[in-house]
């Protein structure tokens, strides 16, 4: 492959004590990159730089970001902060040392607080007149200071041995863990230890002792494996705490996504659940069968708001609080709708009715009526406007994905976009009353100088008739310099989820940039399951992960076939990670020779063991519908485990990669290994590509170059080495 004459600029710096192996500290600092090519590499991709949060001064007028730079010779990233003004001039970096510095929030219009070192700091607009705010011994995770800044939210990790139990005293070194319920796991740790969200005064300029919201409570905010402060959200009159949480432990909080919304009250710490009646009873549950028919989901239960509600936001006036709401307890990929709860009488109004699909994120407009939200349709996130009365307007209609957003002044909102071809920058966009004039400028460009320097893939779409009569969408995206008169080596994506969108997504790893810059046509479906094309297409995937989806692959591979002159039928790959594994594995044994070799990375193998080892059991039971041992089981689930793909091993006669980590706790390496080894001895032509500090992603900066080689190199070798 390729590679970048001109490395990335790190310095080091060594603590004073110590040696050197344990406590060098690596700055690494904005790059600049020469490229041999104008081909996407993995060099060039992880040499990007990466923004994360951002957020707009009170006034409106500058912009604080964060940056996320990656050095793959020290195998480390550098998390810094920048500084510009609303209109994306003046950038500078803020950032002084090779500590990270994260989560910038604003004081003021002139005081930014940030995270360094586990501690809250604040700055000025220069980066100067540092000074540490807390005195936690390093244990702040994440922050929110109250509006009128007298007080701040801290989120930090307390024990927790309610389900992992602490070890003797006198065995300090014993690494064994008596385990004694469910939820023992979480993602990729042992959950020795849950976040609690903590208040405290701010005198001037120092934060005082803090006081635990969930005091004595066994319970997680924010909530695993992803949630962050926008979990919690302070009252405009800093008076008032809204927070998420699943107040369930061990088997209840292993099958249940019952999430609710809670409001603390500051002064009298008392605390109100703004989701349920007082006294509410949730109905016993079966914990190995799908609630989808339990009671706890009939339609007279609903209006307690069963499923997951979250990520709480107060209207500018305080008389409203609005939140993402899923309706059915223990499905995670219900639709998510927003919920508006009204302060005075307790009425809860959805705003979304209208939009037949996912609302992503949203933000309040200054006058307290108005909510902007991102929602994904047709494979794309875009802007949308709602009022108190569910009157949806649609203002962006971009080939794009818009990320995040909120309000940068009274009639602008700051937003995150990205695309199949751009990764993540920010934009500010002045809504208008249609699409036609609401206008969207770009205010950073951060990898201009790499981008500069490639030639950039195509993309189009195309509507196919599917086996059941229904319309799909799947995006073609095409190599760099392309020629239609020439055949191209193909790759069917299969999307993980399994409910999540093939939108205009921008990933480190499953990159369609990188992929067509090697050469490669890519064909991305929108199959059965993915939001954004209505309630109904989303929910066909449950309980039928063999059937309609997987047609739906086979039609899309073969209308490329037949109806694109540069695809090379006699040159097919399918790759895919998660759901998308699953799905390789299962086509391994049912493609009919259309492919000639299979990539899936942690995906499942065999369904009857991934039941018992994942740790979200709400997920196995809404998708298969019954535990295997169920003598009672449904239509459905006898289906989902008798098509499992390791019953069609038989079947399998194309060489396979198989990649996993074995931090993976959402699908257990187990299931890659097995895979593995079951094609070897089968005879079939097959690597395995393993992990064991990775988790269902590949986070590490070698992990992932040494990912995006084996993965060329397995493709180039399959599908290039004969022409």
């Amino acid at each position: 492959m390729k590679k970048i004459l001109s490395a990335i600029i790190c310095a080091m710096i060594i603590t004073a004590c110590g040696t050197q192996q344990d406590n060098d500290r690596v700055n690494i600092s904005k790059q600049t990159i020469e490229l041999q090519s104008d081909q996407m590499t993995p060099e060039a991709l992880w040499a990007m730089s990466r923004i994360a949060a951002s957020a707009a001064s009170p006034d409106g007028q500058h912009i604080v970001f964060q940056v996320g730079y990656y050095s793959v010779e020290h195998n480390k990233s550098h998390q810094v902060l920048w500084m510009m003004n609303a209109d994306g001039t003046e950038q500078k970096q803020l950032t002084q040392d090779a500590d990270n510095e994260t989560d910038a929030a604003w004081l003021n219009n002139e005081t930014i607080a940030f995270i360094k070192g586990g501690e809250v700091w604040q700055m000025d607009l220069n980066g100067n007149s540092r000074k540490q705010m807390s005195q936690t011994e390093g244990k702040v995770e994440g922050f929110m200071f109250s509006p009128d800044a007298s007080k701040v939210i801290l989120v930090e990790s307390i024990p927790f041995h309610d389900i992992i139990q602490q070890n003797p005293d006198d065995l300090p070194e014993a690494t064994g863990r008596l385990v004694t319920d469910l939820m023992y796991r979480h993602w990729d740790h042992y959950v020795e230890s849950i976040q609690h969200p903590f208040v405290a005064s701010v005198d001037g300029q120092t934060i005082g002792e803090a006081t635990d919201i969930l005091d004595q409570e066994p319970f997680e905010c924010p909530m695993e494996p992803f949630g962050g402060m926008e979990q919690l959200a302070w009252s405009p009159d800093s008076k008032k705490i809204a927070y998420t949480c699943r107040k369930k432990k061990g088997l209840e909080y292993s099958i249940s996504t019952d999430s609710d919304i809670y409001l603390y009250d500051v002064e009298s710490k008392e605390t109100a659940n703004l989701c349920k009646p007082a006294d509410y009873e949730e109905p016993a549950i079966e914990p190995s069968k799908t609630m989808l028919n339990q009671a706890v989901n009939a339609p007279e239960n609903l209006a307690n708001l069963p499923g997951y509600d979250q990520n709480p936001k107060f209207s500018p006036d305080g008389n409203y609080l609005a939140w993402l709401s899923m309706a059915r307890n223990g499905y995670e990929a219900d639709r998510m709708r927003l919920c508006c709860y009204n302060m005075q009488t307790g009425e809860k109004t959805f705003l979304t009715e209208s939009f037949d699909s996912n609302v992503d994120d949203f933000c309040w407009a200054s006058d307290s009526r108005t909510l902007y939200y991102i929602g994904v349709w047709h494979a794309t996130e875009n802007l949308y406007r709602t009022n108190l009365d569910g009157e949806v307007c649609q203002l962006t209609n971009d080939w794009a994905d818009f990320g995040s957003l909120q309000m940068l002044n009274d009639t602008k909102l700051l937003a995150e976009r990205h695309s199949f071809l751009t990764p993540a920058d920010l934009y500010v966009v002045t809504p208008g009353d249609t699409i036609s004039n609401t206008q969207t400028e770009q205010i950073t460009n951060i990898n201009k100088e790499i981008l500069d320097q490639l030639a950039s893939p195509s993309v189009d779409q195309r509507w196919v008739t599917t086996t059941d009569c229904k319309q799909m969408l799947y995006w073609i995206i095409q190599p760099p310099h392309f020629d239609p008169n020439k055949k191209y080596p193909t790759l069917l994506f299969c999307e993980g989820g399994p409910q999540s969108p093939v939108s205009q997504f921008w990933s480190y790893r499953w990159n369609f940039y990188i992929m067509a810059s090697q050469g490669y046509v890519i064909i991305a479906p929108n199959r059965r399951g993915l939001p954004g094309f209505g309630q109904e297409w989303l929910e066909e995937i449950s309980g039928d992960w063999t059937g309609q989806c997987m047609s739906d692959y086979l039609t899309a591979i073969d209308d490329a076939c037949d109806s694109l002159p540069y695809v090379d039928r006699d040159r097919l790959g399918a790759v895919g990670a998660s759901f998308g594994g699953f799905s390789v594995y299962y086509l391994a044994g049912h493609h009919d020779g259309r492919f000639k070799c299979f990539i899936a990375h942690d995906g499942a193998f065999n369904l009857e063991a991934m039941y018992t080892e994942t740790e979200e059991n709400w997920f196995s039971n809404w998708e298969y519908d019954d535990a295997p041992w169920n003598q009672d089981q449904t239509a459905r689930a006898r289906r989902t485990y008798q098509n499992s793909p390791h019953h069609a091993v038989d079947k399998w006669d194309t060489p396979i990669l198989c990649i996993h980590g074995e931090k993976d706790y959402r699908i257990n390496a187990t299931q890659g290994m097995s895979a593995f080894n079951a094609a070897r001895m089968r005879g079939i032509e097959a690597q395995l590509l393993i992990f064991p500090d990775e988790n269902h992603w590949v986070l590490k900066p070698q992990n992932g170059i040494l990912w995006q080689r084996t993965y060329f190199n397995w493709l180039d070798r399959w599908l290039k080495a004969a022409n």
